[in-house]
């Protein structure tokens, strides 16, 4: 039987960077210490903030209301209209968010649509007449995709669904009408998948069938979606699980295990979302709850923050006092925000029933995960290895770009930040000083930075250069290079979002 190690290994572009980092695709986050060489600024973990509207969309069809098992079993009904991954896209073709979740406790999968990612409908469709349903039937996991690359129209949405050790799958024109391309190799429930275009990859999180291993995840890769999926147990790495840095729930007292990864390409990196499962007593129905984490290869992570990301309710009566589980496509970008969607289980006390199962939403700060602060803004501070750095400092490593402007991501109400530029011996490359800079003061998301006799970095494209930020009373989430003023970062913007026309932010 193979086996994680108990305590989490440091993924190898940590371990031993490049000596030049390309930075021209996307916004670069401070998530870990890739791009920095020395600061004295104080990183800060930032949580999700579920929306006051939550929960955004609850059962309230017949078919949503529906639990087979208990009408069979003669036990408590759960009625459900949550996304069990499934998925949450915005589509920009039709300029609308699309969510697919399952409709009916273990039963249909349902779509809905929405204008603003907070107010949903439920469209009356003709697959099951008068209702929302696009899949019915018994179902488990499911993960449903917008493939935006795809150049075969029939196959521009890809669903998979759990059933009887293996994925089934299919493919869709729209979204509602779904053709079945065959079954997946074997593999466990709450298996899932997304689209890697750093790599140009399908990855799927496949979960261990041993039966007697705590819950890990296996990996598989392929390019081909639709005829690539038929694995064997010799195609499968052992990926990543929970290990003993995951805390425990004290009333517990269980090791956890990783119950679900859900991944999504978010700017320069690789964004997953783990569901850590913290033990179960029959008392509450499972406590899961879902964390973040980092990864620049596509295969090894980076979890310097083990708190709950998405947590659940320690209150009985809320709509997510228990298990709580990410949605398919991560998180989307709405303005200055990002959209997370789960599920979430009301559950009842003194039973492991989950009651009722609705759909919760998360916002948090564009690039909000990571900010470096200037000491004494932080809320929650690591201590750096600062040096003999001034206050507020952060120098990147090496780094090396093509584009135009310098832009970042900054909260800097009563402070500002200045950016000086410096060549591979660690001199000031003039005009590109401090004392230059025109100041960067206020809160924003897309601020650019410019110099007094030099308005933007074109003369700098190519060479290997340091950044040195400097920021005082303000908190620095992210740098990059645009190619234009308008700020575009080329990167990927997970599960896309009102205004952008296709996977990146162009």
């Amino acid at each position: 039987m193979r086996s994680l190690p108990s305590l989490p290994i440091t993924p190898p572009y940590l371990v031993d960077p490049p000596a030049v980092i390309p930075i021209d695709l996307g916004r670069q986050l401070f998530v870990d210490d890739f791009l920095i060489e020395r600061t004295s600024l104080v990183r800060t973990f930032h949580r999700a903030e579920y929306h006051p509207a939550n929960p955004i969309l609850t059962p309230t069809t017949p078919w949503e209301r529906r639990d087979p098992y208990a009408d069979r079993t003669h036990t408590h009904v759960n009625p459900a209209a949550m996304p069990f991954s499934d998925g949450v896209f915005y589509d920009p073709k039709d300029r609308i968010f699309k969510m697919w979740y399952m409709g009916g406790y273990i039963e249909n999968t349902c779509y809905a649509t929405s204008t603003d990612g907070i107010h949903w409908d439920r469209p009356v469709l003709d697959v099951t007449k008068g209702t929302n349903i696009v899949i019915s039937g018994n179902r488990d996991s499911s993960t449903a995709w917008i493939d935006l690359n795809e150049t075969n129209p029939a196959w521009r949405y890809k669903y998979s669904s759990w059933h009887d050790h293996y994925l089934e799958q299919f493919v869709s024109a729209d979204g509602i009408h779904w053709t079945k391309t065959g079954n997946s190799g074997l593999t466990g429930d709450r298996t899932t998948f997304f689209y890697n275009p750093f790599r140009n990859v399908w990855v799927f999180s496949l979960r261990s069938q041993e039966p007697t291993a705590v819950r890990h995840r296996l990996y598989y890769e392929t390019t081909d979606w639709v005829h690539g999926t038929k694995w064997r147990d010799a195609d499968q790495a052992i990926w990543v699980g929970a290990d003993k840095l995951d805390p425990k729930r004290p009333e517990y007292n269980v090791a956890p295990e990783l119950y679900n990864l859900d991944c999504v390409a978010y700017e320069s990196i690789l964004l997953g979302l783990f569901t850590i499962w913290r033990g179960e007593r029959l008392i509450r129905e499972k406590p899961n709850d879902v964390c973040v984490g980092y990864s620049r290869d596509g295969f090894h992570w980076a979890r310097p923050d083990r708190d709950a990301f998405l947590p659940v309710s320690e209150h009985y009566g809320d709509w997510n006092w228990a298990n709580v589980q990410s949605a398919g496509g991560g998180c989307l970008v709405v303005g200055d925000k990002l959209y997370f969607y789960c599920s979430g289980r009301h559950g009842v006390q003194g039973t492991t029933d989950p009651d009722v199962c609705s759909t919760g939403l998360a916002t948090l700060r564009r690039d909000g995960f990571v900010s470096m602060d200037h000491p004494g803004h932080a809320r929650i501070e690591r201590v750096p290895q600062a040096g003999d750095l001034p206050p507020g400092t952060l120098i990147t490593r090496p780094v090396r770009f093509s584009g135009k402007h310098l832009f970042v991501n900054l909260a800097a109400a009563s402070g500002e930040l200045r950016v000086d530029v410096l060549d591979e011996a660690g001199r000031t490359i003039a005009p590109f000083t401090a004392a230059a800079c025109v100041p960067v003061r206020g809160d924003s998301t897309k601020a650019r930075v410019t110099w007094n006799g030099a308005p933007d970095v074109a003369p700098l494209a190519g060479r290997s250069v340091r950044f040195r930020f400097s920021v005082t009373n303000g908190a620095l989430y992210a740098f990059w290079i645009s190619a234009d003023s308008s700020g575009a970062s080329r990167g990927f913007i997970g599960a896309g979002g009102p205004g952008f026309t296709g996977p990146a932010d162009t």
